[in-house]
């Protein structure tokens, strides 16, 4: 299944002291919009892992993608989930080869 971003979404990481924007009309499939997983984590790995880089076009490593997802579910009080997804992203990412 294929789900559009309706709006523009822009996240900054603290962490990495960086910005990515997920466009208007971005899509993407996977965990992104599902409706049991309601979080913007999802389009903003989802986005990161399509382009590999932040909004100022440095690399985003899979290390640091899984990380903000797991940040992202966090600070939305879903701490069992950003504890086992970051495991699960970083391997999915890493055996298609990023």
């Amino acid at each position: 299944m294929t789900y559009t971003r309706n709006t523009t979404l822009r996240y900054y990481s603290e962490r990495y002291g960086k910005w990515i924007e997920v466009e208007q009309g971005f899509k993407s499939d996977g965990a992104t919009g599902a409706i049991d997983i309601k979080s913007d984590g999802w389009w903003v790995h989802d986005k990161i892992c399509a382009t590999r880089q932040f909004e100022d076009e440095t690399e985003c490593t899979n290390f640091q993608a899984s990380t903000i997802l797991s940040d992202i579910l966090r600070s939305e009080g879903r701490w069992l989930r950003a504890l086992y997804w970051w495991p699960a992203t970083f391997i999915a990412m890493w055996l298609r080869g990023y």
